[in-house]
């Protein structure tokens, strides 16, 4: 076996074994999702549903697959997508406070969202198109404002997504204050990140959407890695810098935008789980890629569980606990940036 073959064969079982251990994290945050009502925590159905020993008729069983399943599915790829996301953006940039919240890109999907709802657009495809529509125009902006920056380098994008971002809330801001008053609830709870109503055919849609997006980013996680070693070096191996990065661009913004406007605004993931990962398990994006797909999964199923468990009653936007957590970790890492 050539030395090539035995490398390979180490990173695949690398990657099996880290990819299972949060799998396994996981299942056991959606067990819990699933067993997670109004009355608190509850696992004997959930368990008579695995075991199979659980009435078809029930109402413990339809309650399972047409709410808490659909919200659970949804909290999970909403989680893959957006730590993904920050994982990309991350890498293209060399900055571990870079992700689509504080870019610009999630503010940018969030108000053509915003404009397509007031339009009287279908959600699909017409209010999926406009949120896209808003994050590459987002995008797009971010990067010009950022070009030709090298005083402060790199660190001019995450500056230029600040300022952007901060227009995108005025714009929302003014559209919500001209909006019918019918509507001003569904739109600020969507903005505080909501997933309680979610169901099976949005769940399907946001799978055929984000999952070739997936297979995009993971395909080039070796060419992300040769980036971060510097341009020059990502050319002599053979790397089109332009067109990797208009390919990582379009594809993160892109499923970034199809979540955006199915799950409302949730700030920070991108930050929190492939920061934590990294420290974890290395720098090396085809181990990163799977691990943040499944690790941001299983935080925001978490982070839902703890929306739908702290209250006494009702329940709280998501996106207030991922901003709850990620907050005091984007000051941290910005003070150790000062300090470097």
């Amino acid at each position: 076996m050539s030395d090539t073959s035995r490398v390979q064969g180490r990173l695949f079982r690398r990657i099996l074994s880290i990819t299972a251990l949060l799998s396994l994290i996981l299942g056991a945050a959606v067990v819990l999702g699933l067993a997670t009502g109004p009355s608190g925590i509850d696992l004997h159905p959930v368990v008579q549903l695995l075991t199979g020993s659980l009435d078809a008729d029930s109402l413990q069983l339809a309650i399972i697959e047409r709410i808490r399943l659909p919200r659970v599915l949804m909290a999970l790829f909403c989680g893959a997508v957006l730590s993904l996301g920050g994982l990309v953006f991350q890498a293209l940039l060399g900055n571990p406070l870079a992700e689509p919240y504080i870019l610009g890109i999630s503010g940018g999907a969030a108000t053509g969202a915003i404009m397509g709802i007031l339009a009287g657009f279908a959600r699909v495809p017409g209010v999926s198109l406009t949120a896209f529509a808003g994050s590459m125009t987002t995008l797009f902006l971010v990067l010009l404002l950022a070009r030709g920056e090298s005083r402060v380098g790199r660190d001019a994008m995450l500056l230029s997504g600040v300022m952007v971002n901060a227009f995108c809330s005025a714009v929302i801001m003014f559209l919500i204050s001209i909006s019918e008053e019918n509507k001003l609830h569904d739109i600020m709870f969507w903005l505080m990140g909501d997933l309680s109503s979610a169901d099976m055919s949005q769940v399907g849609l946001v799978a055929l959407l984000v999952l070739p997006c997936f297979v995009v980013i993971f395909l080039l996680s070796h060419k992300m890695n040769l980036m971060l070693m510097g341009r020059e070096m990502a050319r002599a191996m053979g790397v089109s810098i332009r067109r990797t990065t208009l390919v990582l661009l379009v594809a993160t913004s892109f499923m970034v935008s199809a979540m955006v406007c199915q799950s409302g605004l949730m700030g920070f993931v991108g930050l929190v789980v492939p920061h934590i990962l990294r420290q974890v398990f290395g720098s090396d994006h085809r181990v990163l890629v799977p691990a943040t797909i499944v690790g941001g999964g299983a935080f925001m199923v978490i982070c839902d569980l703890l929306a739908r468990w702290i209250p006494r009653e009702g329940e709280i936007p998501v996106g207030v606990i991922t901003a709850i957590l990620g907050a005091p970790l984007f000051i941290m890492l910005l003070k150790r940036r000062g300090r470097s």
